[in-house]
């Protein structure tokens, strides 16, 4: 495609999702949809200038005053993913003296908001958190997040799977903590892979294989995936009791449980159970409650350990939807317990970084429900032998209690994670 075409229908594409109607993935796959003249490499730039553009907002809004035509297309060139001289061959005189000028800026001339691309409200607590690290943790989020894989450990060995993408000239590794994973090197075309097709790898963070894990559902047991979504952390689970027992899959959402039924397929598992239920309080669940063995509830969240796969979550979210977040996940982890039998395992989970999602969430919970035995993190994951398990925790005596993963320290997605036996 001509240059100039490209960097055109880039800007229009970038005009859409700074808009911030819908979700940047959603958009761009309509604009993919709506535009099938865009090979693989056409695509490739779309989609990763935009994502770009949305990890340096900021920046990028400081930077683009001082050039000339429509601000999208300004976002666009200072985005563009791309050779620079191809995207030169698409700007006039003008446009080129700006983008050097652009280029020439250093960061320490900076200020320190043109420098992170965070909003503010969100500065705060994760400096707190941090302190020093803050800055690893803002390089690690202008980064695209890694591709992971998990292998069906019900059908296949994650080294057999290993040699075979080999043979596909797909490069991968063995990732350091979870025990189903290979990390992919570049984005390959999965979906034409036997090894895609029979069910023998699914795509999925490593962090959220841990959170599977920490479950440690056995055979024969009767588990619940409370928030179920579109099931990859359902199917890992499942995978782990060896298809047996009874697995169910539950969610508010039967669209996103629909995207589970072909994963479902591939996966050869026949003991999960998907159901759409009404609310938190739904008579499914009053049904099972004190019957089930372990519950796991990856609640609805901000999403905000997943910035560098959804960079406009932090355009997106506010302090107040936070809020309006943390209530509905007290209600949701309250009635999920309900469901857990003496004896059982409860795991409350989010994929955010925010205190307020997290421990505060965990806190008040075991305050409330003093049957409910809290259960150190990392005692689980050394019990089920994943190395180096202390440094994924943090929290509690001895700062060992939650599972509290963060992209600039272990490479996956942020993540948080609690344990309760049931008395």
């Amino acid at each position: 495609m001509h240059p100039k075409a490209l960097l055109e229908a880039t800007a229009d594409l970038v005009g859409l999702v700074l808009k911030f109607d819908h979700p940047a993935d959603q958009v761009v796959s309509r604009f993919f949809r709506d535009h099938r003249e865009f090979g693989p490499r056409e695509r490739a730039t779309l989609a990763e200038t935009v994502y770009t553009v949305l990890r340096k907002k900021l920046l990028f809004d400081h930077l683009s005053p001082s050039g000339s035509g429509s601000k999208e297309r300004r976002m666009a060139i200072l985005g563009f993913h791309g050779p620079r001289d191809f995207l030169k061959s698409a700007l006039n005189d003008t446009e080129k003296r700006w983008l050097d000028n652009c280029d020439a800026v250093k960061p320490d001339d900076l200020l320190e908001r043109h420098r992170h691309n965070l909003p503010e409200w969100l500065v705060g607590p994760l400096k707190a958190q941090l302190g020093d690290g803050f800055w690893a943790l803002v390089e690690s989020l202008q980064q695209p997040a890694p591709l992971d894989l998990r292998v069906n450990a019900l059908t296949d060995k994650r080294a057999e799977v290993k040699a075979e993408l080999a043979k596909a000239a797909i490069k991968s590794e063995a990732t350091p903590f979870s025990p189903w994973g290979l990390r992919i090197d570049g984005k390959p075309a999965l979906t034409k892979l036997d090894a895609f097709a029979r069910g023998a790898v699914e795509v999925q963070d490593e962090g959220s294989q841990l959170l599977a894990l920490l479950l440690d559902a056995k055979r024969g047991e009767m588990v619940v995936d409370f928030c179920a979504g579109a099931g990859g952390k359902t199917l890992a689970i499942g995978a782990t009791m060896r298809n047996t027992g009874r697995l169910y899959a539950f969610d508010t959402s039967a669209h996103r449980l629909d995207a589970l039924k072909p994963r479902l397929a591939r996966s050869k598992l026949s003991n999960v159970h998907p159901a759409a239920i009404a609310h938190e309080r739904d008579d499914r669940i009053k049904r099972l409650a004190g019957k089930i063995d372990r519950v796991l509830v990856d609640a609805p969240c901000s999403g905000l350990g997943t910035l560098r796969r959804n960079p406009d979550l932090k355009w997106r979210q506010s302090l107040k939807s936070v809020e309006e977040l943390t209530v509905k996940q007290t209600a949701i982890l309250q009635s999920a317990a309900r469901l857990v039998k003496s004896g059982g395992r409860l795991v409350y989970a989010t994929c955010s970084v925010l205190p307020e999602e997290n421990e505060a969430i965990a806190e008040a919970f075991g305050a409330a429900n003093p049957d409910f035995v809290p259960v150190d993190a990392a005692e689980l994951l050394q019990g089920l032998k994943v190395e180096g398990s202390e440094a994924l925790c943090a929290g509690g005596e001895g700062g060992r209690r939650y599972l509290r993963l963060w992209p600039h320290r272990h490479s996956t997605d942020g993540f948080f994670a609690a344990a309760w036996n049931r008395k």
